[in-house]
C-alpha cells in the first residue's frame, strides 16, 4: 500500500470486527462470557438496545410518539413484553421499531469499536444479525450453532414458555442454513462446557490471525 501524501495523517487504526450471532438459546451469551474472559472485548447489541431505551432517552420519546403511552409499562419503562407482542403482530410496526432504534444501537456499537483501536478485534453480539442486514457490514461472523430440539429445551427451561412460543420465535428468526452461509467461523454448542470452552478457544486464535492478517493488508 503507497504511502499516504505528505501532509496527510495516517488513517486512524480500528480493531477486526467480529459479530457473533444465532439463534435464540443457542449459547451466544455463554460464548461471548468465554471471550471476554479471553481479554477480547464485548459489547451486547441487546444491552446496548436496553440502555437506548431507558427512561428520558430520546429513543423511549420517540417510541411513545409512534405508538402512543400504550408502550410504556406503569413505571415509565418501555413495556418490552407488549411490544414483543406487538411487532411479531404486526411487521409494520416492527419495521417502524428498527427504525428508531437500529442508527442508534448501531451509533453505540461503532462508537465502542472507535475507543478499543490497541484491541486486535471486538466482539459485536448481535442476535438478528442476518435478520437485519448487517453481516454485510461485518469484518467476520461467528455463529454459534446447535440442534433444534436442543434449542426448544434449553430456552423452555431458561424463559418458561410454552413450546408454542418458543417454536414461533424460532421460526421467525433466519434459519440455520442462512446463519451458515454468512459465518467465517462456527462454533457448535451442543456439547458440555469443557468442549465449549475448546471451541471459544479454538476460534479465538483463529481471530487473532485474521486480524493479523487483516492489519497486513
Amino acid at each position: 500500500m503507497s504511502p499516504p501524501p505528505t501532509g496527510e495523517s495516517e488513517p486512524s487504526r480500528r480493531p477486526m470486527i467480529v459479530a457473533l450471532t444465532g439463534g435464540i438459546a443457542s449459547g451466544k451469551s455463554a460464548v461471548a462470557k468465554r471471550f471476554e474472559a479471553l481479554g477480547v472485548p464485548v459489547i451486547d447489541a441487546d444491552d446496548v438496545a436496553r440502555e437506548t431505551v431507558a427512561p428520558g432517552s430520546p429513543a423511549l420519546a420517540e417510541i411513545v410518539r409512534r405508538f402512543g403511552e400504550d408502550a410504556l409499562d406503569g413505571e415509565g419503562n418501555l413495556d418490552r413484553a407488549r411490544m414483543r407482542k406487538r411487532i411479531f403482530d404486526h411487521p409494520s410496526d416492527r419495521r417502524a421499531l428498527e427504525s428508531i432504534l437500529h442508527p442508534k444501537i448501531r451509533k453505540a456499537m461503532h462508537d465502542f469499536a472507535a475507543s478499543k483501536a490497541d484491541s486486535p478485534y471486538i466482539l459485536f453480539a448481535i442476535p438478528l444479525l442476518v435478520e437485519t442486514g448487517q453481516a454485510k457490514d461485518m469484518d467476520r461472523v461467528i455463529v454459534v450453532d446447535a440442534p433444534r430440539a436442543l434449542r426448544v429445551e434449553r430456552a423452555r427451561s431458561r424463559d418458561g414458555s410454552s413450546l408454542e412460543t418458543i417454536e414461533a420465535i424460532i421460526d421467525s428468526q433466519a434459519d440455520r442454513e442462512s446463519l451458515l452461509a454468512v459465518a467465517d467461523i462456527v462454533i457448535e454448542n451442543s456439547g458440555d462446557m469443557k468442549d465449549l470452552d475448546t471451541s471459544v478457544e479454538q476460534a479465538h486464535r483463529k481471530c487473532l490471525c485474521l486480524a493479523r492478517k487483516q492489519d497486513r493488508v
